[in-house]
């Protein structure tokens, strides 16, 4: 069985069908990137998977439950799926401290000191121990960023989705937020939506080329980038390889 099965999924909003039919699987503490034109489907993907916008049709299991069933108790099964946003979603009037031990406390039940303690854990985990008791608007995109992961570690997830975390990052700071997560692969299960060629070359167990909502194909980053069997996915790599630089 695997952790994480996306059994044909659909997607429409009013005639516009964004998702066509889309299936994969991911294992245990397996890295999996979605590269692809924007507006292709990604990011609604993320959101079918987790039920914050529930497919029209098809099927995701998480560990042999049904999450897409309408009787399961959507809210238990979330706690398992960790979600970073690519807007980070702080809450602003909290330290970057509470931003991570407050999900803890209301939705694991966890007292306040462990809860503060597994919080200060998460934030050394990501470089920002220092930053703990800072409000987001006095941290960069990138520190904001991960806090937003260590959020989503601190919920100890079977599962970490990732939608196109560093896409509203200046430049410079992309590397602290790739460095966090090519230091998490292989230690929890990430499916990662992003732009970014050189970490899904490095870190990806598997990439997914998507487009027009549907999966055009996968394979290995060394299938994909060096022997692409579709010429439309050596079309996407060749130019996104010009465009972001060989890594």
């Amino acid at each position: 069985m695997h952790m994480l099965e996306v059994k044909d999924i659909h997607k429409s909003y009013g005639a516009c069908e964004i998702l066509k039919g889309i299936s994969f699987n991911v294992d245990k503490a397996e890295t999996k990137v979605i590269i692809g034109a924007s507006g292709t489907g990604k990011s609604t993907l993320l959101k079918c998977i987790n039920q914050l916008d529930p497919p029209d049709k098809g099927e995701v299991w998480l560990d042999g439950e049904e999450l897409t069933n309408p009787s399961v108790d959507i809210n238990r099964i979330r706690q398992k799926i960790g979600f970073v946003f690519q807007d980070f979603n702080l809450f602003n009037h909290l330290t970057a401290l509470r931003n991570v031990s407050i999900g803890l406390e209301k939705v694991k039940k966890i007292d306040k000191e462990e809860a503060r303690e597994r919080a200060l854990q998460e934030l050394k985990r990501v470089g920002l121990e220092k930053q703990a008791s800072q409000h987001p608007a006095q941290l960069s995109g990138g520190q904001k960023q991960r806090v937003g992961i260590a959020r989503a570690l601190a919920m100890d997830p079977d599962i970490i989705l990732f939608d196109e975390p560093t896409s509203a990052l200046d430049p410079e700071l992309i590397g602290d937020v790739l460095d966090v997560m090519k230091v998490l692969a292989g230690k929890v299960a990430m499916l990662v939506v992003t732009h970014e060629m050189g970490f899904a070359r490095n870190v990806a167990d598997e990439i997914i080329f998507m487009e027009g909502g549907k999966i055009i194909e996968s394979g290995t980053p060394n299938q994909m980038f060096q022997h692409p069997k579709m010429e439309r996915t050596k079309e996407f790599l060749g130019k996104t390889s010009t465009l972001y630089g060989q890594e």
